[in-house]
């Protein structure tokens, strides 16, 4: 038997007189349990171009919707290609306007930033 101190954020700290190596392993397998019934947060990746087409644009939006109903973050990548890095604005506009049309089942958690090539946008589910 060993003396175990079991709260030492109370005041005065509590011990107990038990078998540590049972203690230890009772708290080891507390934690295997709470970490089973945890959700893990996927982040997906739709990738876009600035000269999407309609019913293309409407299939990632879909794609989007039923990711965010899986409770999973989505990352909009938007790729610009050789001379599309003049028009950015249409780019930012498309980003705008995928955020207006999955407003319903997100919330922006990062806006659109420009990386390089790749302006990116970071939606999560609204809870």
């Amino acid at each position: 038997m060993d003396l175990v101190e079991v709260a030492a954020q109370a005041n005065p700290p509590v011990c107990r007189i038990i078998d540590f190596s049972k203690f230890k392993y009772d708290q080891e397998k507390k934690e295997r349990e709470a970490k089973k019934h945890q959700k893990q947060v996927k982040l997906k990746e739709i990738r876009l171009k600035p000269n999407i087409d309609v019913h293309d644009y409407e299939t990632k939006v879909k794609q989007a919707v039923t990711f965010l109903s899986k409770k999973d973050k989505v990352r909009i990548n938007l790729f610009f290609r050789g001379r599309q890095m003049e028009h950015i604005d249409l780019g930012r506009k498309v980003l705008d306007k995928f955020v207006v049309d999955t407003q319903n089942s997100a919330q922006v958690e990062k806006g659109p930033m420009l990386e390089g090539r790749i302006m990116s946008l970071v939606l999560t589910p609204k809870s």
